[in-house]
This record gives C-alpha cells, structure tokens and sequence, in this order.
C-alpha cells in the first residue's frame, strides 16, 4: 500500500468518524461524550460543523478519533471468545468508564 492510498484510507475514517459522530450527538448528547471519549467542548464544535467543515478537517492527514485505552487488560476482555464474552465486554466498559473518569 502506498503512502497516498493510506492517506486516502485517513481521510475516509476521518469522515465516517465525524458523521457518525454528529449522528451520536444529535441522539443522545451524554451517550455521545461518554462512548466517543470526548469533552462537552468537543461535542459542541464536532455539532456544529457544516458539511464543507467536516470534508475539510477529514482531509487531514491525521486520523481524528484514536484508540481511548492502552491496557493490556481491557483488550484482552473485549477479544476474549469463551462462554463468558458478555460478562468479560461488561468488564471491559467498567474498566474504560473508569479510566475515562480518571482523565477528567
């Protein structure tokens, strides 16, 4: 893969992420913040951008959203495939909604 379709490949999630985004903050703001990893702040300039906004800062060659956890522990959880995959993806969100807590 080349860099200029890896850039490309960027700027479409970067776009799925702001849609999907808006889509979440105009549901259910609270749900948003906590499930996205965002501030107030960040919700209100993701819902106000226009279309033109959101294609332009999707253009960035820097992905916008970003993995909200680096615990071994909690990928473990969430990949886990036994008969107790629903308990252990509980786990994992109450380890995440911890953390999320903490960095606030």
């Amino acid at each position: 893969m080349d860099v200029q379709q890896r850039l490309e490949e960027i700027r479409e999630v970067n776009l799925s992420y702001l849609m999907l985004a808006q889509a979440m903050i105009r549901d259910d703001r609270a749900e948003a913040c906590y499930r996205l990893g965002i501030s107030e702040e960040v919700a209100d300039l993701i819902a106000t951008l226009s279309p033109a906004q959101a294609v332009k800062l999707a253009a960035s060659n820097t992905l916008l959203c970003r993995v909200r956890f680096d615990d071994q522990m909690v990928w473990g959880l969430l990949s886990s495939h036994g008969r107790d995959q629903q308990l252990s993806g509980t786990h994992a969100t109450i380890l995440m909604a911890r953390s999320a807590v903490e960095g606030a």
